[in-house]
């Protein structure tokens, strides 16, 4: 039986109309190593079955993380969602919604919405929130060419202590879009002097809050050096649950907030699908991308919802919108209202501190370790440490023991070989006392092998 329905005939006639004469031709922009020369070495037919029991053993090879003493974090963290988060999500109703375009509808899409920017708003100590966007890197990339437009200025600083990925992101953006990039060197301790890399022609300056090396830094001195030289300050947040216990970037003069909300409400789901929160100043909200759900009331005074500010191409000209995000996250922003509906303030602070205290506690048992130093001194859940020897040869080794022990800075970070000894480790709610003595002591052994 076949699956694909279209002839030769007809691939020839839609190459014929499009004006190539070949397939190959459409892939002429990627780089010719990026494409494989010949097929996989799979087999080319196997039965339904055949291929469940192949991909059974395939993924069995995997370590799961909720099979091991789990320690990785650097951008995605695994955190308790309850039950009732999933259960609700799919709901029919929740499950199948689309874009909001009618309000008459859809008020129960753009009520959750509203709570979810008021909710993100609250977090970061900002003034406004946009109603999501696809993950955090993203967001990131956004929010620096937000501060291009306000600023008139085409040139973002970013912190040795952004991640990685997130900084890969802005370089792509700014390469196509004609501006400049100052990445500072990468800055494990938290001690790098962003103040004296800030410049007239500065548009804004990217920190990260906590670092990708997981230093908790007082944000308000950078803030006023931005400001005084006519730049924004931008705040990067991965690990959204630490703005439950430290000081929030709004009360150090961010001007604009990009995060990752996966934290809340979402699983780690092999990467993906995330959510990115975005929140700005209010002087800023018709700079601000993606879009603004409302509340009003209607012709007779009910309260009601609508989609307030939408600038972006699907609503407006495309020269006149300031971003070109088609969706956001809707489900994983769903999500992440529910479980933040579920925590409370109280509830959050005191998940935060859990955290915390977690964290402190493996720092602790590490910094015991002879072989092992503890990079961090200020910190919220997440640590890098120093190991004797390459540290990517030692999460191997420990994930090996059934230890998923962190994430090696070298793999992040290939081009940095005087890094090639640091690892960065998390410990959140899910770690208990019995995980992160069993990490100290594989440890241990395998410094000292």
């Amino acid at each position: 039986m076949r699956y694909l329905p279209l002839t030769n005939a007809d691939r020839r006639e839609m190459l014929a109309r499009i004006g190539v004469s070949d397939v190959d031709e459409l892939f002429v922009a990627v780089p010719r190593d990026k494409l494989m020369s010949a097929l996989p070495a799979l087999p080319r037919t196997k039965s339904e079955l055949e291929v469940e029991r192949e991909l059974a053993l395939l993924a069995g090879r995997n370590t799961a993380a909720g099979a091991a003493a789990f320690f990785v974090g650097a951008g995605a963290y695994r955190h308790h969602v309850p039950a009732t988060v999933d259960h609700l999500i799919q709901r029919s109703e929740f499950l199948t919604s689309y874009t909001p375009y009618q309000p008459e509808i859809t008020q129960g899409t753009l009520q959750y919405l509203f709570e979810f920017q008021t909710q993100v708003a609250n977090l970061t100590g900002m003034d406004v929130a946009n109603a999501s966007m696809y993950d955090g890197s993203t967001a990131a990339a956004e929010a620096v060419l937000m501060a291009h437009r306000v600023t008139r200025r085409k040139k973002a600083v970013l912190s040795g202590g952004l991640h990685p990925q997130y900084a890969d992101v802005m370089r792509t953006l700014a390469h196509y879009g004609g501006s400049a990039i100052n990445a500072l060197a990468p800055d494990p301790l938290g001690t790098e002097d962003i103040v004296a890399a800030i410049d007239g022609e500065t548009s804004c300056v990217v920190v990260q809050y906590p670092s990708f090396f997981g230093s908790v830094r007082d944000l308000a001195p950078i803030a006023a050096a931005a400001h005084a030289k006519g730049a924004l300050l931008v705040v990067v947040v991965t690990e959204i649950v630490s703005l439950g216990l430290i000081k929030s970037p709004g009360e150090m003069g961010a001007d604009i907030v990009a995060a990752e909300g996966q934290s809340i409400g979402n699983g780690l789901n092999f990467g993906g699908p995330y959510v990115g929160l975005f929140a700005t100043r209010d002087k800023y909200v018709r700079q601000m991308p993606g879009r603004l759900t409302g509340e009003t009331i209607d012709a007779e005074g009910r309260r009601g919802y609508v989609l307030t500010l939408s600038t972006r191409e699907q609503h407006i000209r495309r020269e006149k919108a300031t971003s070109n995000i088609c969706t956001n996250s809707g489900l994983c922003a769903l999500a992440f209202t529910i479980h933040m509906t579920l925590l409370g303030e109280a509830g959050l602070r005191k998940l935060a501190r859990i955290n915390h205290a977690n964290a402190c506690d493996l720092a602790d048992r590490l910094a015991a370790v002879p072989g092992v130093e503890v990079l961090t001194s200020a910190f919220f859940n997440e640590i890098t440490v120093r190991v004797k020897g390459d540290a990517a040869q030692v999460v191997d080794a420990l994930a090996n023991k059934g230890i998923l022990g962190g994430v090696p800075v070298s793999r992040l970070l290939p081009d940095q070989p005087h890094l090639a000894d640091l690892i960065v480790v998390a410990s959140t709610e899910i770690n208990t006392d019995e995980d992160r003595a069993v990490l100290a002591s594989a440890l241990g052994e395998l410094v000292r092998a």
